[in-house]
């Protein structure tokens, strides 16, 4: 289908100035015909993750916060004593951030392009 610019902006006026202005670009990988097959695919990333002592100390604001997440998952068995031991001697010598940057709320949502 040929359409000359003028026909094009008259058309999708909106579509014509983001095309024109370079602002809203967006990569499109793939298309799928069939709306669910193609939710299924995009969700996958997570499908099946279960976060681990990281992701939970990735998501406190304060050592206190994360001192409790430790003991906490030591105490239920999912961590050793061990790696306890080590967790909270990192967090005493370089603090809570240096498990990785704080995920925020919605952060997996975010991270499988939901928000």
């Amino acid at each position: 289908m040929n359409i000359d610019k003028e026909q094009f902006r008259k058309m999708f006026p909106n579509l014509a100035k983001e095309m024109e202005g370079e602002k809203a670009k967006i990569v499109v990988s793939s298309v799928r015909l069939d709306p669910q097959e193609g939710e299924k695919a995009f969700s996958k990333r997570f499908d099946g993750y279960n976060p681990d002592v990281i992701d939970f100390l990735r998501r406190c604001d304060n050592e206190k916060q994360a001192e409790e997440i430790i003991a906490y998952l030591e105490k239920r068995e999912e961590i050793t004593h061990e790696y306890a031991s080590a967790l909270r001697k990192q967090l005493k010598k370089k603090g809570v951030r240096s498990f990785g940057p704080k995920k925020e709320e919605a952060y997996y949502l975010r991270q499988a392009g939901y928000k």
